[in-house]
């Protein structure tokens, strides 16, 4: 029972979506055929306009005529006369007379006309001196007839008569009739003077304060609606008329008509029908599509209750083989915390391997300054025994440098076959850096590098997350390896920056820059490989393991370290999270 409400609402509104449809469909039609009809109008009354224009230009030409000056004598307006009816056979013209300032017509072509116009309005026009135009049936045949009055100026006197040109509008209609829809004009008295369909003549259009008008003359009536702007006619009574019609018009001052058409809206209607039909059939489809689907639907939530029950009674079945998933699974968590750990021990292992397998480059590294160390011991007694205390200071000091040299080899060593275990903290960026650089000033003092380092503007600290100790170590060894690459050049410095994370592509990061204007990286992909250096084996500082325990440094606190060749000498990138308290909390 619930269903035929559901079904009469979702009737009702399908019906007014069609019906909105149809609306809108009507109306954009209705634009469509309304822009062809102007122009169909416009077509019709230029050629209205147009060949009547011909009987104008006719008259303009022939007022003045010098058969027309003198008309006083019999002979001279028969000689008028025959000249008058010479024009109106080669122009298809109903007459061609004259008439004098009175309105006395003095001679004409065929005089159909009669023998005085001094009412006719297009006669005063003329009388005026500008050009008369006018329309009326002839009394003696019938026929329509358009008139062109053109004045004749005498030299002194002014107006001394009117030449008047009488078209015959039948002929006019000869070469559109039938050609477009029904188009019509009317004179001012509201009467269809010309137009393509001869049933149309003489009907008189009702005013436009009545409802329902009626075709003076015929049995023709229509009623007038306005749908979307524009005015429709519905029409009985003639079966050559469209029974609904468009109704347009325009004005034509130059001969005095209103230019008028009726084209049959029919196809408009039969568009915005086809509209609303595939729309109606569409909304039907989708309707029996949703109909079905809530009945599947129905049928779903009956068989549902159905399963609801059944799973009901195996849950509890189910529940005891769920505690033993639970058993399994803490079994299979250890089982992957003891497979972690493993890892770890083989990574360090790894490291460890890799340490034996580099156990000759060690030795060499090792090898080298221990050499030097008892060359210096030896140079150092032998100065001694001969008294020269100042050499011996000096070979002193070169076995405290090389002794250095193999504590920090040692100890970088241990450093990167051990894992580190300090804890992840708050660590001031800045600081860091200010230490790095107070523990190789001096180095950097001797071997003449200059460092350009300016901490940020402001009294906030930036703080990163890291260890300080192993930080420290990481710029100690960038800004080493930044002076090691310059020994060779005269020209020697190191620049360190500190750029905000809104920089990076990397996202909210920290990132310090350190760059040298020294030879660049040769191998950049071999730079973070243990004991890869560039510089001579023979070399006092020649180490190799930097950047690789600065790199393995980093990425134990969750940083990152890159290089590349600059404009001028290396640039290396280290990049560290931002200190986040909400994160550290």
């Amino acid at each position: 029972m619930q269903r035929w409400p559901l079904l009469l609402g979702g009737a009702l509104a399908v019906s007014c979506i069609v019906g909105a449809t149809w609306i809108y469909g009507y109306r954009q039609a209705l634009d469509s055929l309304a822009e062809r009809s102007v122009a169909d109008l416009a077509l019709a009354s230029d050629r209205v306009s147009t060949q009547l224009q011909i009987y104008q230009e006719l008259a303009v030409l022939v007022a003045d005529h010098p058969v027309l000056e003198q008309l006083e004598s019999e002979a001279e307006r028969q000689a008028a006369q025959r000249v008058l009816r010479g024009i109106a056979d080669k122009t298809s013209a109903l007459d061609v007379f004259y008439a004098d300032t009175r309105g006395e017509v003095l001679v004409a072509a065929a005089g159909g006309t009669g023998g005085d116009i001094a009412t006719a309005g297009y006669f005063r026009r003329a009388m005026q001196g500008a050009l008369g135009v006018g329309s009326d049936v002839l009394a003696e045949n019938g026929r329509r007839a358009y008139f062109y009055a053109a004045p004749n100026f005498a030299p002194d006197t002014g107006v001394s008569g009117v030449l008047v040109v009488v078209a015959d509008v039948e002929d006019v209609e000869q070469t559109w009739r039938g050609s477009l829809p029904a188009v019509f004009f009317t004179n001012d008295q509201g009467e269809v003077f010309i137009s393509n369909r001869p049933e149309l003549l003489f009907w008189q259009q009702g005013g436009e304060e009545e409802a329902s008008s009626v075709l003076t003359g015929s049995n023709l009536e229509y009623q007038v609606s306005r749908v979307a702007g524009y005015d429709i006619w519905k029409l009985s009574g003639n079966t050559y008329l469209p029974r609904r019609a468009l109704h347009l018009s325009v004005e034509l001052p130059v001969i005095g008509l209103t230019g008028q058409i009726l084209v049959d809206v029919a196809p408009a209607r039969r568009l915005a029908l086809l509209q609303a039909a595939a729309l109606a059939a569409l909304c039907l489809a989708f309707g029996t599509f949703l109909f079905l689907t809530m009945e599947r639907r129905r049928s779903l939530a009956e068989a549902n209750a159905v399963l609801e029950s059944r799973v009901e009674t195996r849950t509890r079945a189910l529940q005891s083989t769920n505690s033993q998933l639970r058993r399994e699974v803490s079994e299979r968590e250890d089982a992957e915390a003891a497979l972690k750990k493993a890892q770890e021990e083989l990574v360090q292992a790894g490291k460890l391997s890799a340490l034996g397998q580099m156990s000759a480059g060690i030795s060499h590294e090792l090898n080298q300054p221990l050499m030097a160390i008892q060359q210096f011991a030896e140079n150092g007694d032998a100065f001694l025994q001969r008294g020269q205390i100042d050499r011996v200071g000096e070979n002193l000091s070169r076995i405290a440098g090389m002794s250095a040299r193999m504590a920090r080899i040692i100890k970088n060593l241990r450093a990167f076959s051990r894992n580190e275990n300090e804890p992840m903290a708050r660590v001031d960026l800045v600081q860091v850096i200010n230490t790095a650089v107070e523990l190789t000033a001096s180095r950097l003092e001797t071997d003449a590098v200059t460092l350009s380092w300016s901490p940020p503007m402001g009294d906030e600290p930036i703080y990163a997350w890291g260890g300080e100790v192993r930080l420290t170590q990481v710029f100690v060894n960038l800004i080493n390896n930044a002076a090691d690459a310059m020994l060779g050049q005269d020209s020697r410095a190191i620049t360190i920056t500190l750029e905000a994370g809104e920089t990076l592509e990397a996202g909210d990061r920290l990132a310090v820059v350190v760059s040298d204007i020294g030879p660049g990286i040769k191998e950049p992909e071999k730079m973070f490989d243990p004991f890869y250096s560039t510089k001579v084996v023979s070399s006092s500082e020649g180490m190799g393991l930097g950047l690789s325990i600065s790199y393995g440094l980093l990425q134990s606190f969750g940083g990152n370290i890159h290089g590349r060749n600059g404009t001028r000498g290396a640039v290396f990138t280290v990049e560290l999270d931002r200190w986040n308290e909400d994160v550290a909390i």
